[in-house]
């Protein structure tokens, strides 16, 4: 979490230094969630006000609102911008190619590459149901979760056992990631879930694996799913315990 020296050196940027961006480049939308990107990647989350960031744009607070509805949209678009990087990372498959385990572990590597390059955003990633509140963090991307379950069904998988895959999946992520996150400065409790009703501009449908696989992926095996985590665990340790 950002100390009281941060938000003033947030603020300072406001009224020194170079002249206001918007007096060299037109306002849109794209500049406006790459500035809340950069913003929170170096002062943090909390400090985050469309005051500050209009600021830091050398603009009117108001003058956000033509371009987003408030904060908690910033804040989707915000996970949205973060998680499109994704998309150009070379690393990445958009289909598996040399097998599920080698796509699996090229796409956690990237998701990981996202959760080191912007640490205090990551959180939000973690939290926000953008497109589909159902859907499981980090990997809740609608496109990803589609690519995510074709890979699977292409290979071999069922729908059930790649729901289960993708849960599985996710949380491994969700665990290791928040905790390294926390490492680097990333305010990661409580986290930001905010709904104020705002107009999210919601997406139609598009992704017909997901819409298929809905019911599965709605349900809710939290414990079964910690049991397993925790038996996979203590079968880990007596690997460790043996090979000691």
């Amino acid at each position: 979490m950002p100390d009281g020296d941060d938000i003033v050196d947030a603020d300072a940027k406001v009224v020194a230094g170079e002249a206001p961006p918007s007096t060299r480049l037109p306002l849109d939308r794209d500049r406006i969630v790459a500035a809340a990107v950069s913003f929170i990647d170096e002062f943090g989350l909390p400090g985050l006000s469309m005051r500050r960031l209009g600021g830091a744009l050398g603009v009117e607070a108001m003058s956000l609102y033509r371009y987003v509805p408030g904060r908690e949209s910033l804040l989707d678009a915000v996970v949205e911008a973060v998680l499109d990087e994704m998309g150009v990372d070379e690393e990445i498959l958009e289909a598996p190619r040399d097998g599920w385990q080698d796509f699996l572990q090229r796409l956690a590597h990237g998701v990981r590459r996202v959760a080191l390059a912007h640490p205090r955003a990551f959180p939000l990633v973690a939290s926000r149901p953008v497109e589909a509140p159902w859907l499981r963090p980090p990997l809740r991307s609608l496109p990803w979760v589609e690519r995510f379950l074709d890979g699977l069904l292409a290979e071999g998988f069922s729908d059930k056992a790649s729901v289960g895959a993708y849960r599985a999946f996710t949380s491994f992520l969700l665990g290791h990631l928040l905790l390294e996150v926390s490492t680097l400065g990333a305010d990661v409790g409580p986290l930001d879930v905010i709904d104020d009703g705002e107009d999210r501009n919601a997406k139609p449908m598009v992704y017909p694996t997901v819409e298929r696989l809905r019911r599965y992926l709605g349900e809710d095996h939290s414990a079964l799913e910690f049991e397993e985590a925790l038996e996979e665990l203590l079968n880990r340790i007596a690997l460790m315990q043996a090979e000691s």
